[in-house]
């Protein structure tokens, strides 16, 4: 199978999650952590503050690597290593393949049509910081 390197960014502000609606691909219509795969040449920390100004606008500041998953899509396995951003600059506005926007909290999030890795990495990171809230 063939391997790609990917990244996605999670974003929490106010105890909500930037959350960018799929407008192509396999998760096409499913809610997800901006992100997408990695250019030729491109470090991952690259291709996620690269793939979160294209997808939302805004310029990601300090990022901290969660933990790389794998998953499985047809004939691919994507290498996906996810991230913290610490603050970004900007308004967040819906672009590239993103069909939309928003900010969610994990209670909101269930109720999503949603990939299961957002929802899982949505939940670890409510559960270890203060600040964000299973619903407002």
């Amino acid at each position: 199978m063939k391997r790609i390197a990917a990244a996605s960014v999670a974003l929490v502000r106010d105890g909500r999650f930037l959350l960018v609606k799929r407008g192509r691909g396999a998760a096409r219509g499913q809610y997800a952590f901006p992100g997408g795969r990695c250019e030729p040449g491109e470090t991952v920390e690259d291709a996620a503050r690269r793939e979160l100004a294209e997808e939302t606008g805004l310029v990601a500041g300090g990022l901290t690597l969660l933990r790389r998953i794998e998953i499985e899509g047809e004939d691919v396995v994507y290498e996906l290593d996810v991230f913290l951003a610490h603050e970004a600059a900007g308004t967040a506005v819906a672009g590239d393949d993103a069909e939309s926007l928003g900010w969610f909290t994990v209670g909101e999030m269930e109720r999503l049509d949603i990939t299961a890795s957002t929802l899982e990495f949505a939940c670890e990171i409510a559960a270890s910081q203060s600040g964000p809230k299973r619903d407002q």
